[in-house]
């Protein structure tokens, strides 16, 4: 972890707490400073009760491996000053309801899941409250149950969801930039937002349909003959949605560049069928589909890949 220190930028008692242990936010703790980052846990903590920390092996980018030991938010400890989400798509929801009464209104709430869909339906929830939304091409995994792996460097851009969190950007960015990660400012999130579910929907179902790692999606005859199709309504949808589209050869392009550099990774989606876990097809393909119903836009590939996810038995 980090040196010690303070976040700056963060008003009230300038902690920062994580929603959700999983990979993502392993990782995150793993970078931000000692003292600065608490994870909230399932059930309330005391210090009689439970155990007070979260400790793991972690490994760095390329760098060692080093234990990490990231406190729990005790019941009787006053409330962060950030909190990032990172939880299953599918779970946010329920896990900031469960939490919200012990944050302030201001305090900025920052979205950190795969596709889209549960980021827009958090703020319709709480539009008076700063949410945000972060994109991001950091990777990670878990090979077991006390090991995350930093396994791809990227960056993350942050933006406004709501009107209020316009205000709380530049701290937001600030605090998370501490951990040393590559942390930008982005006012038009819902763009970079879809320009990270592009990749999500051109590899992570393919990838749990053949149970693959994502580069051998690129030579089998399943993905082959699909993907022309699955990029051109992505393409018309996106273009619907939010007024911008790129050209389908383009998304091909980006999604193929994608699964080349992380060609031995193991995809989320890949992941959770594995571990008879729920996916986020809903909010990757499913998004998609949905979209294009409301839009008036046909999206059989789109379709028939959720499909075949949901058929899949766990």
């Amino acid at each position: 972890m980090a040196t010690p220190g303070n976040n700056q930028g963060l008003s009230g008692n300038g902690r920062i707490a994580i929603l959700g242990a999983g990979s993502m936010g392993q990782l995150w703790a793993g970078y931000l400073p000692t003292g600065t980052v608490t994870f909230i846990p399932r059930r309330k903590v005391t210090p009689e009760t439970g155990n007070p920390a979260l400790t793991y092996t972690f490994r760095r980018f390329e760098g060692p491996e080093e234990v990490v030991t990231v406190p729990y938010l005790l019941a009787t400890e006053a409330p962060p000053s950030l909190l990032m989400v990172t939880t299953k798509a599918g779970d946010t929801l329920d896990a900031i309801e469960s939490n919200l009464h012990d944050l302030s209104p201001e305090t900025p709430i920052v979205l950190f899941q795969n596709g889209m869909g549960c980021q827009q339906a958090v703020a319709e929830r709480w539009p008076q409250r700063p949410i945000l939304a972060a994109s991001t091409t950091e990777g990670a995994n878990r090979p077991a149950p006390d090991c995350t792996v930093h396994a791809g460097k990227g960056e993350t851009w942050v933006g406004p969801l709501t009107k209020s969190a316009t205000t709380h950007l530049t701290q937001v960015v600030t605090a998370l930039g501490t951990s040393g990660l590559t942390v930008h400012a982005e006012q038009d999130i819902q763009r970079r937002l879809w320009d990270k579910l592009i990749i999500n929907a051109g590899i992570n179902a393919f990838t749990a349909i053949l149970d693959c790692p994502n580069g051998d999606i690129l030579t089998d005859p399943f993905y082959r003959e699909h993907i022309d199709e699955l990029c051109d309504e992505i393409s018309k949808v996106m273009k619907e949605d939010i007024g911008k589209a790129l050209p389908s050869i383009t998304i091909r392009e980006r999604i193929e560049t994608v699964a080349r550099n992380t060609a031995r990774n193991t995809s989320s989606m890949r992941s959770d069928r594995r571990r008879g876990r729920p996916t986020e097809i809903d909010f990757i393909n499913g998004y998609i589909v949905g979209r294009g119903h409301a839009l008036g836009v046909d999206v059989p590939t789109n379709q028939m890949l959720t499909n075949r996810i949901k058929q899949l038995s766990p």
